[in-house]
């Protein structure tokens, strides 16, 4: 009774959304919310602007059961830059990224992307600051190097299962190297970053991941049924031989991988607009260390989206055996980060996703979601109490979030 109470008053809030919102442009969430630009554009050539980039949120995770602990994101990131494109084909950026939560006036000064344990030896006050630059520079038309700040996190568009969508608002930008292929037969997008640098004697690890997000489209996108086979994997590594002071020196190695098949659906109907199904197996592997429980492990993944009127539903199902996620949502594992003790024994979970997203205006954009995490009934095993079954556990995540990201042309050189 509870559950149906559940999803009676969140079907209510959907329709009543749908009932008084009224946008005359409409687009993917990802798209205008958490995604930017990668293209350097001819028109821009000697151009220096000054860019304001900028998304606020306030997300709220209501989870139950013991998967992971429920919280709230309240805040934003701004990012003030300039930007000099002196050829057609080259582009550097620089400025200063900085992340504020409302009510926090003091952050570790570490890389955001860490776990929870690795701890910043000094504060900021304030804001979370770190400095931003980027070059880019497109040596063919559909061949891209970027070097210093890269297209990171949800750019990267990797499914949930191996990154969550979340680390778009929590996680410093990406930095190191990347490479960016745009062709007719695959988009690949391939890329280190470089998460944690030592000095001789420092007391903590160095860090780095690399990435891989490929799609190999079968025949043309623009097509009425466009089929494609989504390729991706993150490995990342820890170590360092000149941290003599670390607490931990042993290597660590994770590698999480999918691949999969994928199909849209395009419809000439002012409603309904596109369907996208894409079904993905996932693979866990820990290669060096043995911080994780098990070694190896894998997962099937489901997903099914559809595009109506102005909103996109996505429905989900996820089933895993021994799976630990290196940045992807917490739900899509078999280990609890609420209680270290926990683990699962081959979870499944349903999830219904509903969100919208509107330009207001030329760099202002908005948009909302709400999300159902349904984690079945499994068999959990607790290191002090053995093996028992947690029940249904029904988890409720919403959003809602404001961006801006505009350039204002300070001045052209020459002709």
């Amino acid at each position: 009774m509870k559950l149906k109470k559940i999803w009676h008053q969140t079907r209510m809030l959907f329709l009543g959304i749908s009932l008084f919102l009224v946008s005359p442009i409409w687009a993917q969430m990802d798209s205008l919310l958490f995604m930017n630009d990668k293209k350097i554009h001819e028109e821009d050539t000697r151009k220096l602007c000054f860019g304001i980039d900028n998304l606020n949120f306030i997300k709220n995770n209501e989870n139950k059961g013991c998967f992971t602990k429920g919280y709230t994101l309240p805040g934003l990131w701004l990012l003030p830059k300039l930007t000099y494109q002196p050829l057609k084909n080259l582009k550097v950026e620089a400025g200063l990224y900085m992340l504020r939560y409302w009510g926090s006036d003091t952050y570790p000064n570490f890389n955001y992307s860490d776990i929870a344990n690795w701890k910043g030896e000094n504060y900021q006050h304030g804001f979370h600051a770190i400095p931003f630059f980027r070059v880019q520079y497109a040596l063919t038309p559909h061949f891209d190097i970027i070097m210093g700040h890269i297209y990171g996190r949800n750019d990267h568009q990797l499914i949930e299962p191996l990154y969550n969508p979340e680390m778009g608002l929590t996680a410093d930008p990406e930095a190191g190297l990347q490479f960016l292929w745009r062709t007719r037969p695959a988009d690949i997008d391939m890329w280190v970053n470089w998460e944690s640098f030592i000095f001789q004697n420092d007391n903590h690890q160095e860090s780095f991941t690399y990435g891989l997000s490929t799609r190999f489209k079968i025949n043309d996108p623009k097509t009425k049924v466009h089929a494609y086979i989504p390729l991706q994997a993150l490995f990342q590594h820890r170590g360092g031989e000149i941290n003599s002071n670390a607490p931990d020196k042993s290597v660590k190695t994770w590698l999480n991988a999918a691949a999969g098949f994928g199909m849209d659906f395009h419809f000439n109907n002012r409603y309904f607009k596109k369907l996208n199904f894409e079904a993905d197996a996932v693979y866990f592997g820990q290669q060096k260390g043995n911080l994780i429980p098990f070694d190896k492990g894998y997962g099937l993944h489901g997903r099914l989206s559809a595009d109506i009127f102005r909103f996109r539903v996505i429905a989900g199902y996820w089933q895993c055996h021994n799976f630990a996620t290196i940045f992807g949502n917490p739900l899509f594992g078999a280990i609890s980060t609420y209680d270290k003790n926990i683990q699962y024994k081959d979870p499944q979970m349903l999830y219904l996703r509903l969100e919208y997203a509107q330009r207001i205006a030329k760099g202002f954009y908005w948009g909302i979601h709400t999300d159902l995490y349904n984690n079945l009934p499994a068999n959990a095993y607790n290191t002090t109490d053995g093996w028992h079954e947690e029940p249904n556990a029904l988890s409720f995540h919403a959003g809602i979030y404001l961006r801006m990201n505009m350039n204002i042309l300070i001045k052209k050189f020459g002709k």
